[in-house]
């Protein structure tokens, strides 16, 4: 079945997206109709899992390089998008870095904080304002933040300085674009997939698909949906 060409369907950018949650948010995506832009660091492993995907589902997966810590990446993308479809309706902020168990606050490494930041949260934060005219070009526009629990105030100890402190960052930048962004019918929130079996998240959690599936109920959520939400399994979390 050849790939979809609609120029109705919705458009889905998801970064981070050749493996993991990002590549299961994708195919999900995909498979529920959205035209999805792929986009990793590396092109060749970008290009195999769209190609994969635009096989498995049917729909267009189009791979697309993007380094979310790199200005000029983030503002290629941003021209290959306009050119392609004047619009983005759906921007999922799913690239992350740095679960550093061996760390301690007290003790900690500030080169990894700061690289942990650079891509877990200035990484979302330039995506959201190089990528908002071509939201507020959407009919129905979704920015979903891939946060984790780790990052809410309210349970938070020690440990993992780099990644919590970064996502604890991503949630409040949530809670700012989704006011700022109101008045534009863009619903921003923020989801935690669960503890997950990937790479990252390592052995014994739960299977990628049911990570990703909160991410998704985000991103496919009503006109009259929240915003400014923390979110897993669609039921919200503590900040």
């Amino acid at each position: 079945m050849p790939p979809s060409l609609d120029p109705t369907a919705t458009v889905s950018l998801v970064t981070g997206a050749n493996r993991g949650i990002g590549r299961e948010v994708c195919r999900q995506l995909a498979a529920l109709g959205h035209t999805v832009l792929l986009t990793g660091r590396s092109i060749e492993p970008t290009e195999w899992a769209a190609e994969e995907l635009t096989r498995e589902t049917g729909r267009e997966v189009r791979p697309l390089r993007l380094d979310v810590t790199d200005e000029g990446s983030v503002a290629a993308a941003v021209g290959q998008v306009a050119h392609l479809y004047g619009r983005l309706d759906v921007l999922v902020n799913n690239a992350g870095i740095a679960y550093d168990t061996w760390q301690r606050a007290v003790t900690a490494d500030l080169a990894v904080v700061r690289e942990a930041a650079e891509t877990n949260l200035y990484g979302p934060w330039r995506m959201a304002i190089a990528f908002a005219p071509l939201l507020r070009a959407s009919a129905h526009p979704r920015l979903v933040n891939v946060s984790s629990e780790a990052g809410s105030l309210a349970s938070m100890g020690g440990g993992t300085p780099a990644y919590s402190a970064s996502k604890a960052g991503l949630n409040a930048l949530t809670r700012m674009l989704a006011d700022e962004m109101r008045d534009d019918g863009v619903l921003v929130n923020a989801v935690c997939p669960g503890w997950v079996a990937t790479d990252m998240g390592g052995p014994g959690g739960r299977p990628v698909e049911e990570g990703a599936v909160s991410v998704v109920h985000a991103a496919t959520l009503p006109d009259d949906g929240p915003t400014g939400g923390f979110f897993r399994d669609g039921r919200p979390l503590p900040w």
